[in-house]
């Protein structure tokens, strides 16, 4: 049960850049090729969709704009960083037999 939010919080931002590709031409306004938003949804979703929504609605990374792709990035780099904790291995206890 504890692994379902950080499994929900890595895959909504790649669910939202799926939805805006197929329904939507709100990627395609903010990108001019296809490889970056393929890279950012494998890398950086949170990001890649901030700096769509800073581009459509902002006029570009200035502003609101990068404090919006800003967030994205910190809170990419926190779900990263927060899944690498969990996999440290514990300590082991001297045993005081």
């Amino acid at each position: 049960m504890g692994c379902l939010l950080p499994l929900f919080a890595l895959a909504t931002p790649r669910f939202i850049l799926v939805v805006l590709w197929l329904f939507t031409d709100y990627l395609s306004r903010a990108y001019e090729n296809f490889w970056l938003p393929l890279l950012g949804f494998i890398f950086l979703p949170t990001t890649t969709v901030g700096y769509a929504i800073a581009q459509n609605m902002f006029d570009g990374v200035r502003g609101w704009g990068l404090v919006i792709v800003l967030f994205g990035l910190a809170l990419d780099l926190g779900l990263l960083g927060g899944a690498g904790r969990g996999w440290r291995p514990k300590p082991k206890r001297a045993s005081g037999n």
